[in-house]
């Protein structure tokens, strides 16, 4: 006890560590109890069945079998539900399994059988499956990762190969949703379409995985205190700098073999940064967020011939080598977050740059066009570039992926409106050349006046605009064929743009912002059906809602999401929302109620929830 209002707690897997801290501060120990049978079923039935009604009675004795041999450790069961997730649900499969884990763990300590059932379910991972995984060791513990960034280095690592119609990308979006549905990783940030954008792995998995990557001299870590490098393999394939204690210490690097080394991690801004010349034949070099690096550090990359992903983002550096071009394999640069003003004129050079990431400050060098291998570029602010690059982005026939800032920048001198005009006409150009291309994803920035212009977008299958209202849904969104999701900011929403909307035939999630207030009352019937549409985010701008949906509305939705909305009378919020079959959740974020108005806003949406054959699940911020 620190003082009479807080507490210090500890947790920790090591018991001698538990005796010491309660000597030390004259505190007690509590045990954290294994799950009983009746609970352990419970996780386990939430894992594989909707609910304990739909578990198949033929299952119900092997299941418990195998819920004895878990012994009530949580992260076992989840790790065994991931596996028989991915079985077919018959007694024979399972008794299967269930040997698996062997009689010999009814006599091992409990974290042995959990590295046992952990074990299990890593060698029943596809021969890919478990590289990818295995590369996760790479990372400290509490490491938040971003799914994204984890794909694209998967991606230079070799460890996905394009197959069929899909890209690599999507490729690796497999991947990783396929470790997430068998729970061997842990999803922590997700954006309001229910996307998982950042994840964790379990201590315990960690662990695991850091024993099978040294055994398999996959990844050497230096700076972890508890894994001395003399316990790990001379031969150095993935090297992971992480941090130490004192600011600027030296990495124990002398005795192992460097030539051999593909990738490069350094993680902290305590690491040294090592010397690039020994490192030949690297592949992947991540300084992502070390703000030790300085641009003498950056010398010798440009020797580095074979490098494919390179991440400097948040580094602080302001300039790129002059060589950059030299880099003939180099997939994938980040730049982001940093004080880069200008890209190098031999940035054009790089022919097999897939993916280039800049803030929207930075400046382009002419021959844009050159670039064909790009599949993804952002942030671009176009209002700085030179006319060259606004005529060479529509050359651009692999891009997928675009993200474009300042198109929209105010002026009140009759020159910089001149030049503003004949700058939105090469970009709506551009766009429309690549929007009948491989265009697949399009975000836009402050970009009202372009997006009132006559597009052609018809490849299109993400739409996210930021900043850029318009006075009503423009005519040519009715000819995005194959527009999954979109984002939009309408001045004064109409019944005619819902129809636009609605019309879509691929459309499944909507994300629509009301800038300024309609005065008409907003209705979506089986007439407006939105067929396909699976989420509706509603943006009513700190204003009141006028909307109801009406029998045969948006038969597939099934999440429903008011933002920043506010009424006059507790029973306006009645939507209608028992029209829509399928909805599982209803989110609602109010704004500017006085203290008695919460209660019965929440009675009145609560009521409608409760109504809905489905119960959905129902979330009242304000």
């Amino acid at each position: 006890m620190a003082s009479s209002d807080s507490i210090i707690i500890t947790t920790t897997r090591i018991n001698d560590v538990a005796q010491s801290c309660s000597s030390s501060f004259n505190g007690n120990i509590y045990g954290l109890r294994c799950l009983s049978l009746v609970h352990s079923r419970q996780l386990f039935c939430r894992r594989l069945f909707d609910s304990n009604k739909d578990f198949p009675a033929h299952l119900e004795k092997v299941s418990d079998e195998i819920l004895r041999k878990c012994d009530g450790l949580p992260l076992a069961i989840i790790a065994i539900s991931g596996l028989l997730a991915n079985r077919e649900r018959t007694e024979d499969l399972w008794n299967q399994v269930k040997d698996s884990i062997g009689r010999a763990l009814e006599r091992n300590p409990s974290v042995e059988r959990m590295m046992n059932i952990l074990s299990l379910s890593y060698f029943d991972l596809p021969p890919c499956l478990k590289t990818c995984l295995l590369y996760l060791s790479v990372f400290p513990e509490d490491s938040i990762i971003e799914k994204k960034c984890l794909i694209r280095r998967w991606i230079a690592e070799g460890f996905i190969r394009k197959a069929d119609r899909h890209t690599i990308h999507e490729i690796g979006e497999r991947c990783f949703n396929e470790l997430l549905n068998r729970s061997l990783i842990q999803p922590v940030k997700t954006n309001k379409y229910g996307e998982v954008m950042t994840f964790r792995v379990h201590d315990t998995i960690l662990d695991f995985l850091i024993s099978k990557s040294i055994e398999e001299n996959f990844v050497t870590l230096v700076g972890v205190p508890i894994l001395p490098t003399r316990t790990q393999s001379k031969v150095v394939r993935r090297l992971s700098l992480q941090v130490v204690k004192k600011p600027n210490s030296t990495i124990p690097i002398a005795g192992l073999l460097l030539s051999h080394v593909r990738s490069i991690n350094v993680f902290g801004d305590s690491v040294e940064i090592p010397s690039l010349e020994v490192f030949r034949h690297l592949c992947v070099l991540d300084f992502k967020d070390c703000h030790q690096l300085e641009q003498h550090h950056l010398e010798n990359i440009v020797r580095l011939f074979q490098l494919r992903y390179l991440n400097l983002k948040h580094t602080g550096i302001s300039e790129l080598p002059e060589q950059i071009g030299c880099l003939g394999f180099l997939e994938m640069l980040d730049l982001r977050a940093n004080d880069v003003e200008e890209l190098p004129a031999s940035i054009v050079n790089l022919r097999k740059l897939s993916c280039l990431f800049v803030d929207h400050g930075v400046k382009f060098p002419v021959g844009i066009a050159k670039m064909q291998a790009l599949e993804s570029l952002k942030q671009v602010g176009v209002s700085n570039q030179p006319s060259d690059f606004l005529r060479g982005l529509g050359q651009l026939k692999n891009l997928r992926n675009l993200v474009l800032n300042g198109l929209g920048v105010d002026s009140n001198t009759v020159e910089t409106n001149v030049v503003r005009e004949v700058c939105n006409k090469a970009i709506v150009t551009s766009l429309c050349k690549l929007g009948t291309q491989n265009l697949r994803s399009l975000t836009i920035w402050d970009g009202s006046s372009v997006l009132q212009e006559p597009l052609s977008l018809i490849t299109v299958e993400k739409l996210i605009t930021r900043c850029s209202a318009v006075p009503q849904v423009p005519k040519w969104v009715s000819s995005l064929r194959n527009l999954q999701q979109l984002s939009l900011e309408v001045e004064g929403v109409k019944q005619d743009d819902l129809c636009i909307l609605a019309a879509l035939p691929t459309l499944l999630i909507l994300y629509l912002r009301e800038a300024t207030k309609s005065n008409e009352k907003l209705r979506i019937s089986g007439e407006v059906r939105f067929q396909f549409l699976k989420i509706f985010i509603y943006d009513a701008n700190h204003r009141p809602v006028d909307l109801t949906f009406g029998a045969g509305s948006m038969p597939k939705l099934e999440k429903l999401v008011f933002e920043a909305f506010c009424v006059a009378q507790a029973e306006s919020l009645c939507f209608g929302i028992e029209n829509l079959p399928c909805l599982t959740t209803v989110r609602c974020v109010v704004c500017r109620w006085d203290e008695g108005s919460i209660e019965a806003a929440y009675a009145a949406i609560e009521r409608s929830a409760n109504t809905h054959p489905n119960h959905p699940t129902l979330e009242f911020i304000y």
